[in-house]
This record gives C-alpha cells, structure tokens and sequence, in this order.
C-alpha cells in the first residue's frame, strides 16, 4: 500500500506539474491575442488552444538535447521544450530581446538552447527538415532524437511521403506527432482525405505508431513515453497520432463561419486543461492548488506582456544581421 501511495503522489506531482505548463500555454495564446486584436504584432497569428495537452505531453518525455521542429501552430511546442515566455512575446512584437531579435515573429520561433530547431509555415516541409536533422543526430550517435510536430492536414502533401520513406530506410531516430485538429486551414480534413487517416499512412511505410486521445494528457503521456525510448534505443522512426480539436480559428481574425457554432461549443466541453483539472482533483490535488496555479500563471503572463511591451524595438541598422544575405550589397 506505501508502494502504491507513493507512485499515485508522483503521478499526481507529474501531472501538476504538466498542467501547469498547458496553462502557460493557454495563457499565453489568449494574451498573444489579445495583442495582436490591439495591433501590436505584425502578420498572421496561430493560435494552439485547445491543443495544449499534445505539446506538453510528448515534449515532458524529451531531453533538453532533443531537437523539434515545429509548424505554425507552434507556440505550445516551443514553451513545453522550455522557450521562456517572456522572449516569446517580445519576438512576436518584434521587440529587442526576442528569442530570434525579433526577427522571427510568431511562425519562427527558435531557441536552439532548448533543442527547439523553429518552425515552418509550408505544409510537410517541416517533416524534410526533420528528416535531415535525424539524419545529423543519428551520424553523431549522441542518443538524442528529433521530434516533428505536423497537422493532419499535412498528410496530404508530397513531402510528407519522402520524408517518411527516407527515415525509415535509414531507420532514423524520428518522432513524427500528427495533431489532428479536425481542420486544414478552413477544410474539414476527412472530407479530403482517402483512407484510413494518418496512422494508417505511416503503416504504409512499416513504421511503427499509435492513436491516442490528444486531450487526454495521461494518455498522451504513456504513448509519448514508449515511442521516444523506442525511437531512441534504435527502432527507427515512430509515429503519434493525437486526436484533438482546434478551439480557435485557422487564425486570430478567422471568424469560422464554416463551422457549426454548436460543434466548437460541444468541443469546449472535452478541452484538454478542464480534465487534466478534473483527473487532479480525483487524485486527492486540492482544488485551491489547480486556482492558485491559475492565477500565478495569469499573473506572470500579463507581467511579461508588460514587459515585452516596453522593450525597445530593434536598431534598424541590424535589419540584415543573422540572415544569409546571398546578394551581396545590393540587397541593402
């Protein structure tokens, strides 16, 4: 019985411990929002709420060391490897003190100190450039892996097919994470796509996966946990399928007219940090802890919006710093 008391308080310290992750997670998405709603950030913003349990539950199983590449949608990914918010925010208002000089903006965030590659707006590119960087970690045997991170749209693109072809010839130290929203952009991706879906393509090419429930963060965890230490004991690449659901719009400004005002509604009702809440509370966490964690988070997201708001912008005299100026001269 001490045995057993003991595994279920490191369950429930893990899971508090990811929970408060996916609420940094939310926050920051919602004030990243709000931001750009008020016109201070530049370009398109992706929101990844209501897929927070995906992040957190594949990155809680990575070494630091570990690479990720990530997509658009890729602000979650970054803050589960470990990217500080506060960094991330300047970025995405083009501030000194951005992760990237604020250079990137919000589908390029790169922070190599976590093992965090960037990210990729192009469908499936992402998945070629993973390939490559497997292949880099698989040459220098340095027992790390690289996960990819690609939407369900993404398995219908080209490249997706090579990429998957190539690591497993050369049996590559590679996570492939589909986290299937429900959507391509404004399609609803099963409309479009012949077949039995995305783990049933990855078994076409005889690698190895399985599908979870993507808000299921327990579930998420186990999975997660035995395909990273199969990828990384040599098993060659491994495929996650998460099923989860896009609460937001393709972007910030989308008003999703083509979708059903009742199915985002009845989806709210399954939202990832809402169980992962209730799970907590049936494990004896006392609910006073899951509100104070709420309000620390919502304290130290509107104290860096704060913040990152009063950085400077950058020197325009370093517009053409860190960048491959392959022209020469004349592109100045």
């Amino acid at each position: 019985m001490a045995g057993s008391a003991a595994a279920m308080r490191n369950t429930a310290g893990r899971l508090l411990d990811m929970f408060r992750t996916m609420l940094v997670i939310r926050e920051f998405e919602e004030t990243a929002h709000r931001l750009h709603q008020a016109g201070l950030m530049r370009g398109p913003l992706h929101s990844s709420v209501g897929q927070e349990a995906v992040a957190v539950g594949v990155c809680a199983n990575l070494r630091r060391t570990d690479l990720v590449q990530s997509n658009h949608r890729g602000h979650g990914h970054a803050i589960a490897k470990g990217t500080p918010v506060l960094a991330m925010l300047k970025e995405l208002l083009g501030r000194t003190g951005g992760v990237n000089g604020g250079k990137g903006g919000s589908m390029h965030i790169a922070d190599f100190s976590v093992g965090m590659m960037g990210a990729n707006g192009i469908l499936a590119d992402g998945m070629t450039l993973a390939v490559g960087a497997a292949q880099a970690v698989d040459l220098r045997q340095s027992g790390d892996i690289v996960t990819v991170f690609v939407g369900d749209g993404t398995t219908n693109r080209g490249p997706f097919y090579e990429a998957l072809n190539w690591a497993k010839v050369f049996r590559l130290p590679l996570l492939i994470v589909c986290e299937d929203n429900a959507y391509a952009s404004s399609t609803v991706t099963d409309e479009v796509t012949a077949g039995g879906g995305p783990l049933a393509r990855a078994r076409a090419f005889d690698i190895d996966g399985t599908t979870v429930d993507g808000n299921d963060l327990e579930a998420l965890d186990a999975a997660a946990m035995r395909l990273v230490a199969e990828a990384r004991a040599g098993g060659g690449p491994r495929f996650l399928h998460a099923r989860t659901y896009r609460l937001g719009g393709h972007i910030s400004v989308d008003k999703m007219i083509y979708r059903p005002a009742e199915e985002t509604e009845r989806h709210w009702t399954n939202e990832p940090i809402a169980r992962l809440e209730r799970r907590l509370l049936e494990l004896g966490i006392p609910e006073a802890t899951t509100t104070n964690i709420r309000a620390e988070v919502g304290a130290d997201l509107a104290a860096a919006a704060r913040e990152a708001q009063r950085a400077p912008f950058p020197d325009a005299a370093r517009a053409y710093e860190d960048i491959l100026d392959v022209g020469g001269s004349r592109w100045k």
